[in-house]
């Protein structure tokens, strides 16, 4: 039996400046826009190369504008991410990485999976976090 993750639902105040920050800033694709009257509308985003999808809306969940956090986006390189999603207008902090003297600036030595970040926001405030894995680090 596989239980695949396909659609998280993310809360934003609004919906066509949520839209437009994921579809053109971060270059999700529009796979749905649907309305049914004024209390309930849908749209579902997917990040390139992802078989996870997002969905933003009215009347899909009782969740806080802004309150989710930490949604990773894995990428094969985290600086060439970062630097394509600023070239778009996004606001993204620098890369990092964790040692054993805590959070260090730029990616991993070693480019190691799951070893380098960098964070990004919503307009409603949910954060995203960048996390390479596959640059070629063991």
């Amino acid at each position: 039996m596989d239980f695949r993750i396909e659609l998280v639902l993310i809360p934003v105040s609004d919906v066509d400046r949520a839209k437009a920050f994921y579809s053109q800033t971060l270059g999700f694709a529009v796979d749905v826009d649907h309305r049914a009257g004024e209390e309930f509308r849908v749209v579902q985003l997917t990040p390139p190369g992802s078989a996870c999808s997002i969905s933003i809306g009215v009347g899909i969940t009782d969740a806080e504008p802004g309150s989710v956090r930490g949604t990773h986006l894995v990428v094969r390189d985290v600086v060439a991410a970062r630097e394509e999603l600023l070239a778009r207008g996004a606001e993204v902090g620098e890369v990092k990485h964790m040692s054993a003297q805590g959070w260090q600036p730029g990616p991993a030595p070693d480019r190691a999976d799951f070893a380098s970040f960098a964070d990004l926001a919503d307009p409603d405030g949910n954060t995203w976090v960048l996390q390479e894995k596959g640059h070629g680090g063991s």
